[in-house]
């Protein structure tokens, strides 16, 4: 699009202190004694104190060719990680060249969990500054003055688990931009090492190019890697050194090196800088940090013995892990069985539709059962929908029952590893309730552990399941190896070396004591605790820590002191002095967050809220309580950086209509007191109990139409037969300014001699806000003006653009909302590709409301304004399960059939059946007209009445 670029500056990062970016080599880095020679610029395992020879590459300042009308001046990230507390500054310089005022987007991606903390730009000399509020708040001054020609807003995307912080602004021709985001995020020990990895992306050249991270580590730096990820391409190019306590990596890439060849105009840095490392561990106490009135406890002992494990391995086994995703799973299964103890005991449930258990009780891992069990999953043939309520519930109640009859060693582990690629289909669909089951049955000495396969997998969903049950999650994408990744996940869980950990600080000035994990130790992670005290009344600060081992309990003491840290961090000037009290805060809030969506009460949730909210404003961090508002020092021009909402998976709010619980969604055999059964009267039923409120009017398949008449209480039916690519009006509103039309596409041959057809396009045009909106099966297309955004189906967002809301939720939904009012929901239905006849097509559902004028037409548009109508005589139809009536309305009078047509908001798969009243003749009578006069050229034309 012309005058649209898009310069996109993407990361996976943290937040940081502003400090001036050093723009020549490493210099300032001699002045630390301890420092290992600086390695040359390979990618490459820097282990204890070895030595390398240092070879910087050319130089960054060289000119470029060629003249773009957009140039990228500065692209430039600094990463200091001071005890696992990680912060980030990302810097861009972006100069017009072009005669003309040009948009430049800059898009920065963020993981999920990290706080925003700060973000400034300058624009041709004028500065904007933020400030952290309350949601509502930062929303009212937004819309008191909103910024001309600029906008800001963060997006949740599903790509590689991260965020977009997006900012758009139009400059003038010559003039500058230069943009700067801080953010923050811990760094959890997986595995047996902390991994920081920044995602760069800047879309284009750089003239120059500057990443660099600082680690700070007290306890002293074990070992240091940094992976070659970019296919040899900068072979030569990094520079990493290695202290005892600290490490440095440079990537400064000159123009030339960034060229995907030598006459190339694209970049080549396009993917992750990856950094891991691993710390000394000398106490198996661990490691006590204090400083500044907050404490940090590090907690990772070694050379502990296993104890034993009671585990449940719960795989999807659905049709989309045919082929080689079920293929890989088998075979890291088998491997997975041979590396059971005798002591271990185990079994298996696969499902997909349904549940199946390879054995109903726990059994010893011996050699026999490990070979049966193995023989049970290589026979497994992967078909059917997803049911992962009923799976994970069989799983809880294997081991209550094992635990209720006093069958697990009482020094023993119980887990449950889930292994799936996608989200329910089939039984409970709605996520937090799925959520709510698990919790409500799953015993507190059990950990679930969640593994995400693909890119399609809500790892959202997985990643709270796991977190709110004593457990991690892991994603695994479509392009790795899955049988190694699943192998590597299992190794980093079926380890548990202490039970039952607890940490106490003896004395009454220790205060809100927080933790990032629950109170068993697997190998190769780590427990962080995080306190604070008052250092009037204490120096130092003692911890005694009681587990339990294989055969033992441990009593573990350690002391600290300020003084120590004090000292240390004063002699450097890249440590942060505030990590103690950023990594409380950070744990902290992450604490209330998982509190306050499992609060048992309105008003402990509203107290969880109040917390959570006031920390996010002492903190200056953008959490889903605050947003952040970006204003010029004037205060008449403002951006409002909201965060996504949270990913419910269910649509929340005024997004979802009814309730997506399928009958038994907690089964029989898990509850042993089965609430009595009620019989209903098969008299006197309405239509209006088989539709989930509140009523909408619809339109689905081929393409069937479907009204809710308030008033009358009825669902009246139709059918558009008409021709692909035919574009049909939905809405028309010329005094409200709506607009809706869609487009329909064909299946791919006929069926019984009939073309079935299918609304594969809408358009939405909402003229005083000057924005149309196209969504396609692939894309979803916002344009405002000359500018244009555009989203895939694989994103969830929340974009907010004057009195527009639009709403993403990944491959399911687009809500589009006018002023809180007015609302417009478009379902996605896919099918699978090889499917002979089908195709993928939306649905369109729009609730009946009061803001369209008179005046609407269309299609839908028409019955906002609810017309009369009178059925009566009703009789046996042709089929006997099909009974017809007479239908009297607009001055006609009409035979209809009772019939059931498909409502897929409660259920995208199958649908559930509505009762309606069938309107034959492609809605002949009911309808104004023939349908043939809704047809308009072009997907935003204006429907025009006779």
């Amino acid at each position: 699009m012309e005058g649209l670029t898009c310069l996109l500056i993407c990361f996976f990062l943290s937040e940081a202190q502003a400090f001036e970016i050093p723009t020549n080599g490493l210099s300032e880095f001699a002045e630390y004694g301890d420092l290992v020679e600086l390695s040359p610029g390979k990618f490459q395992f820097v282990p204890e104190n070895q030595r390398y020879q240092r070879s910087l590459p050319g130089e960054s300042g060289e000119t470029m060719e060629e003249v773009d009308q957009v140039t990228l001046d500065s692209y430039k990230v600094q990463s200091t990680i001071t005890s696992r507390m990680a912060n980030t500054i990302i810097q861009s310089k972006v100069v017009n060249n072009s005669p003309e005022p040009e948009n430049v987007v800059f898009d920065v991606q963020i993981p999920k969990g990290a706080f925003i903390s700060n973000f400034s730009m300058t624009v041709d000399g004028t500065t904007f500054t933020s400030s952290i509020k309350e949601k509502t708040v930062a929303r009212a001054l937004y819309a008191q003055a909103r910024a001309k020609d600029k906008l800001a807003g963060l997006v949740r995307s599903s790509a590689l688990d991260m965020e977009n912080f997006q900012t758009e602004v139009n400059i003038l021709p010559g003039a500058k931009v230069e943009f700067e985001l801080h953010y923050q995020e811990a760094k959890w020990r997986k595995l047996g090492s902390y991994e920081h990895r920044l995602h760069l992306q800047p879309g284009r050249l750089a003239r120059h190019l500057e990443v660099d991270v600082w680690i700070i580590e007290p306890q002293g730096i074990r070992f240091l890697h940094v992976p070659d990820t970019f296919e040899g391409h900068f072979d030569g190019v990094p520079v990493i050194s290695k202290g005892h306590q600290k490490a440095h990596i440079s990537f400064r890439p000159t123009v030339a090196q960034q060229r995907k060849c030598s006459k190339c105009s694209e970049t080549a840095v396009d993917g992750e800088l990856v950094v891991m490392y691993d710390v000394h561990r000398q106490e198996k106490a661990g490691e006590l940090e204090v400083f500044n009135g907050y404490f940090v406890h590090f907690f990772a002992p070694e050379n502990l013995h296993p104890i034993p494990k009671n585990i449940l391995f719960v795989i999807d086994v659905s049709g989309s892990m045919w082929g080689v995703k079920m293929k890989q799973t088998v075979e890291a299964m088998k491997t997975i069985l041979d590396d059971l103890r005798e002591e271990d005991q185990f079994s298996v449930i696969d499902f997909n539709q349904n549940v199946r258990t390879w054995k109903n009780d726990l059994v010893s891992a011996t050699k026999t059962q490990t070979a049966d069990a193995k023989k049970y999953i290589e026979k497994i043939q992967p078909s059917g929908g997803t049911n992962i309520n009923e799976a994970l519930l069989r799983a809880i109640f294997i081991l209550n029952e094992a635990n209720n009859l006093g069958l697990l060693d009482p020094n023993s582990v119980s887990l449950i590893i889930l292994v799936s690629d996608g989200d329910p289909t089939v039984g409970e669909l709605k996520l937090s309730n799925i959520q709510k089951n698990v919790k409500q049955n799953i015993q507190d000495n059990v950990s679930l552990f969640s593994l995400g396969m693909g890119f399609d997998v809500d790892y959202d969903f997985l990643k709270r399941l796991s977190n709110e049950n004593r457990g991690i999650a892991q994603r695994i994408y479509g392009n790795q190896d899955t049988a190694s990744q699943l192998k590597k996940f299992y190794n980093q869980v079926s380890t548990p070396l202490l039970r039952n950990v607890q940490f106490n600080y003896p004395h009454s000035s220790v205060t809100d004591v927080t933790q990032n994990s629950f109170h068993n130790y697997f190998g190769g992670s780590e427990i962080v605790v995080a306190g604070k005290f008052d250092p009037d009344k204490l120096e130092k600060i003692q911890s005694i820590i009681t587990a339990t081992s294989a055969n033992t309990e441990l009593v573990l003491e350690t002391l600290a002191q300020m003084d120590d840290l004090e000292d240390f961090l004063s002699k450097d000037k890249h440590a942060d002095p505030d990590f103690t009290k950023k990594l409380w805060a950070y744990l902290t809030i992450n604490q209330l967050l998982a509190e306050r969506s499992l609060a048992p009460t309105a008003a402990a949730k509203k107290k969880i809220t109040r917390s959570i909210l006031q920390m996010s404003l002492d903190h200056h961090i953008v959490t889903p309580l605050t947003a952040m508002v970006i204003e010029n020092s004037a205060g008449d021009e403002r951006m409002l950086a909201d965060s996504p909402p949270p990913d419910q998976s269910c649509c929340s709010g005024a997004l979802y209509y009814g309730s997506k619980v399928a009958p038994g969604s907690i089964p029989s055999w898990a509850n042993p007191s089965p609430a009595p059964v009620v019989p209903m009267r098969a008299e006197g039923a309405q239509v209006l109990e088989s539709t989930p409120p509140p009523h909408v009017m619809r339109v689905e398949n081929d393409p069937h139409f479907i009204i809710y008449l308030p008033k009358s209480q009825k669902n009246i039916c139709f059918n558009i037969d008409s021709e692909p690519g035919k574009i049909l009006n939905l809405v028309s509103d010329p005094e409200s300014g709506i607009l809706v039309n869609g487009q329909l596409i064909g299946a791919k041959k006929p069926k019984n001699g009939k073309l079935s057809t299918y609304f594969g396009k809408l358009g939405f045009y909402f003229q005083n806000e000057d924005m149309k909106i196209e969504i396609s099966t692939e894309t979803i297309t916002l344009s405002r003006g000359s500018r244009t955004s555009v989203l895939s189906w694989s994103d969830t967002a929340y974009l907010v653009n004057q009195r527009v809301l639009v709403s993403v939720k990944k491959e399911k939904m687009v809500t589009i909302t006018l002023d809180k009012e007015m609302s417009f929901s478009v379902l996605l239905h896919r099918v699978w590709k090889k499917h002979p006849i089908n195709v993928d097509f939306l649905g369109i559902y729009i609730p009946p409301t009061n803001k369209f004028s008179p005046n609407a037409h269309g299609l839908i548009g028409q019955f906002m304004h609810e017309p009369e109508i009178h059925i009566f005589n009703e009789r046996p139809g042709k089929d006997p399960k099909k009974p017809e009536a007479s239908m009297e309305v607009k001055g006609q009078k009409l035979t209809v059939t009772r019939g059931l047509q498909k409502d897929y908001r409660t259920d995208i798969v199958f649908g559930a059946d509505v009762p309606c009243w069938f309107v034959h003749n492609s809605g002949k009578g009911f309808i104004d007209g023939h349908y043939k006069d809704y047809l308009v050229p072009q997907l935003y034309s204006v429907l025009k009445r006779p």
